[in-house]
């Protein structure tokens, strides 16, 4: 899967996710401070679905004009490790029920909640 990790999300995880397989593209891996907008023109773009922290991406994928494809992964947990995040994060991209594409995806440790962008 084709994935923009937000800056918050942490690098190990980003490798983990990497090597499950995933084609990552890092925020925090070059283009650090970059508005939100810049990240979302990119995921755009390059049709990778955005895993963030960051609530203002949900904003801008359901109020903004431009079509987020891919979708957002909204994590709503406070982790207690980067291995915590790793673990969610590859533990939800590995279920074939959960259909990401044209969602706005809020998780927390027991639910998936999503709507349609």
């Amino acid at each position: 899967m084709r994935l923009l990790a937000d800056e918050n999300i942490p690098l190990d995880s980003v490798r983990a996710l990497r090597s499950a397989g995933h084609d990552v593209f890092a925020a925090s891996e070059g283009v650090r401070g970059e508005p939100d907008e810049r990240h979302l023109a990119r995921a755009i773009a390059e049709d990778r679905l955005i895993i963030t922290f960051d609530r203002d991406f949900g904003e801008l994928a359901t109020r903004g004009t431009a079509r987020l494809a891919a979708g957002v992964l909204l994590l709503r947990i406070v982790p207690k490790s980067a291995s915590e995040v790793t673990a969610l994060l590859l533990d939800l991209l590995a279920r074939p029920e959960i259909v990401w594409r044209n969602h706005l995806s809020v998780v927390d440790r027991s639910h998936v909640r999503q709507r349609l962008i």
